[in-house]
């Protein structure tokens, strides 16, 4: 019986702590993505460009495969 007892408390801990944890996640406002400047996305295209470039001209250094 006393075991029973013990087993009903820890479970009623657990459970308390569990709806606790989910109540307070539940709480917090979803923060918004910070949008990026137009210089960031600038920035972001040439790099891109730049290694589009290098991998094209580095396929074109390549020996084409024989089949």
């Amino acid at each position: 019986m006393k075991n029973r007892m013990l087993e009903r408390g820890i479970a009623t801990v657990v459970g308390l702590f569990v709806l606790s944890w989910i109540a307070a996640c539940a709480s917090n406002e979803a923060k918004p993505i910070p949008q990026p400047t137009p210089d960031q996305v600038r920035s972001h295209g040439d790099r891109a460009f730049d290694k589009l470039k290098q991998e094209e001209q580095e396929r074109g250094a390549q020996q084409p495969v024989p089949r």
